[in-house]
């Protein structure tokens, strides 16, 4: 996944604020197919090989008002056409309530959500070479999902998710669209590859069709989710050395307040999302 390494910039992890802990473990673990790498009473860390962090689940017992700025969906990329295959099956088999499955011509994906509402997409991307670029923007479609055809292609029953499973982007829910668009594109360094009128924008690293979306559909003029409540806390914006790292922070503080806690950076966009910046590992 030449798209989520280094020395492309790229997504690396998410924590998450839930409302019953035990819940949520069942279910990422059960329906959706993690691994568990850690547990405490107020924590949870999840995993595909055993060894990488990819998704945290903390404890709250804040619950989040709507409307508000915050987590519109996370997004998992399988490594092939065939595990988006397999984690279908699995998830038609649990009669877990699935949201929609499309085909966005860049890629196919399944779209649910988890007992807090917290959205999610799993994906499988098309290769890169077929997507259809007109200048600088990335042509990206909604259509019906072959599922009857993706399903021809699965292998038994889903044992866990595959290792190579990475989180493929994030999309967001931004009060202004144009601040949050400045933010990613002139502090983080983010290219902007689409656009959808004045109400979303899609951003990436190194030609990818997308790390980063963001859209004020149900969100414009929002607040930001209270500090503790339900809903995204942070998630990871990982660069490939310290040298480009350090220029995307002080790029950042022209925007925002950046703060460090052991060896990460932390700051805020305009709608009081959380990107921790980290370094490749």
């Amino acid at each position: 996944m030449k798209f989520h390494s280094s020395p492309i910039p790229h997504t690396g992890e998410i924590q998450l604020l839930v409302s019953d802990l035990k819940r949520s473990i069942t279910f990422y673990r059960k329906v959706i197919g993690f691994g568990l790498l850690q547990e405490t009473k107020e924590l949870a860390v999840l995993t595909t090989d055993g060894v990488t962090p990819l998704i945290t689940l903390e404890q709250t017992e804040m619950k989040r008002k709507f409307p508000s700025a915050g987590l519109y969906h996370f997004a998992l990329l399988v490594p092939k056409r065939r595990d988006l295959a397999n984690v279908l099956t699995h998830l038609l088999s649990t009669g877990y309530p699935l949201q929609g499955a499309s085909d966005h011509e860049v890629s196919e994906a399944i779209y649910l959500a988890d007992p807090d509402g917290n959205g999610i997409e799993l994906y499988a991307d098309r290769p890169s070479e077929e997507w259809n670029w007109k200048k600088d923007s990335v042509v990206m479609t909604t259509e019906v999902l072959d599922a009857e055809g993706l399903m021809k292609e699965a292998e038994g029953s889903l044992d866990g998710l595959p290792a190579g499973t990475v989180l493929g982007h994030i999309h967001l829910q931004v009060s202004d669209l144009e601040e949050a668009k400045t933010f990613y594109q002139q502090g983080l360094g983010l290219q902007i590859v689409s656009q959808i009128g004045s109400q979303a924008l899609f951003a990436s690293y190194g030609g990818y069709h997308h790390h980063l979306g963001m859209n004020t559909w149900q969100s414009a003029g929002a607040e930001p989710s209270k500090e503790g409540s339900i809903g995204l806390k942070w998630f990871s914006l990982i660069f490939p050395d310290e040298q480009e790292r350090s220029k995307r922070v002080e790029q950042v503080k022209q925007f925002s307040k950046v703060w460090k806690e052991g060896n990460e950076f932390y700051t805020k966009d305009p709608s009081g999302n959380m990107i921790r910046i980290s370094l490749e590992k």
